[in-house]
């Protein structure tokens, strides 16, 4: 008799998946604070600032959202909160890159377009995220 096993994929991300998912959230934050200081106080470092955070904000999400692509691939339900999660983070990286496109202008021209991609960014992160880190168990019980 032989004994036969059977992979079972998690649906939830496993430790590196979830470092670099909670990373992009403080990275797109700061470049939103940072976009407020630089609307307030047109010191030209905050944009300098800002664009640091948005290209470190981008490589997390990137990880972040090939890590989400693989699960998506191998999970047994590509639909519901998967192909959300994986459409929010991919929707997050898109703004995310024209952000930074927008903050490589000059400092003068960012504003107020930039200010505006950053809450957008920050608040797409901010729900994949969330998404991506509450899970629902067998039984529908969080």
């Amino acid at each position: 008799m032989t004994a036969t096993t059977h992979r079972t994929y998690r649906s939830r991300p496993g430790p590196l998946h979830a470092t670099l998912l909670a990373g992009t959230v403080p990275l797109f934050l700061g470049a939103l604070l940072s976009d407020i200081a630089y609307f307030r106080s047109y010191q030209i470092q905050w944009n300098n600032f800002s664009s640091w955070l948005i290209a470190g904000g981008l490589v997390f999400c990137g990880l972040a959202l090939l890590f989400a692509l693989v699960n998506l691939i191998r999970a047994k339900q590509k639909t519901g909160r998967p192909l959300i999660y994986v459409l929010l983070l991919l929707a997050a990286w898109v703004l995310g890159f024209i952000n930074a496109l927008e903050h490589a202008k000059d400092a003068w021209a960012t504003m107020p377009a930039g200010l505006v991609l950053s809450v957008i960014v920050t608040v797409l992160a901010c729900a994949a995220t969330w998404i991506g880190l509450t899970y629902r168990r067998a039984g529908g019980a969080a």
